[in-house]
């Protein structure tokens, strides 16, 4: 687990595309809606912006020199979550063809580990509602839908999660 660099961001960029192309795809979204022409370089922005920004932490995981999982998290984007308690998980992607191997797992542990060393008692996390793989590994970890939704792609929502950490632990 390492903090990501501006050197990172190509592949930072290709694996956020390969994973969100899985979960979209196995959730009905059309082909032709995730290959937009803009789409990666869209997403490479936002990846820079993130690599970059004071308020947001990107971490890597590698394997054998391969970035095969990412996370993003910073303040939270809603009015109503106070960030003087909470933080934001905005992604994790893993490599398909990896996933169930413990790599988004060590990930969520490193925002975990995050909320822990600020004193911080509460995660917020948006899942669209047909990625049912990432809202049953949310659950697994402890997660609760809030009853927050908003729109998402392919007429579907997002299911916005809270995970609350025990202060004293």
């Amino acid at each position: 687990m390492r903090t990501a660099s501006p050197g990172d961001l190509d592949s930072i960029t290709d694996l956020h595309t390969l994973a969100r192309t899985a979960y979209y795809q196995a959730g009905g979204v059309p082909d032709v809606e995730l290959a937009s022409p803009g789409g990666h370089s869209s997403r490479r922005e936002s990846w820079r912006r993130a690599v970059h920004s004071s308020d947001r932490t990107v971490m890597c995981a590698d394997r054998e020199g391969e970035l095969v999982g990412i996370l993003s998290m910073g303040p939270p984007h809603e009015a109503d979550i106070d960030a003087a308690t909470a933080r934001q998980l905005y992604q994790i992607h893993v490599r398909p063809g990896i996933w169930g191997q413990g790599t988004g797992s060590a990930l969520h542990a490193e925002f975990v580990r995050v909320l822990r060393d600020a004193s911080l008692v509460t995660g917020v996390l948006e899942a669209w509602e047909r990625n049912s793989r990432a809202q049953a590994f949310y659950a697994r970890h402890g997660w609760k839908p809030d009853g927050h939704h908003r729109p998402g792609p392919g007429n579907g929502n997002y299911v916005r999660m809270r995970l609350s950490l025990d202060p004293a632990v």
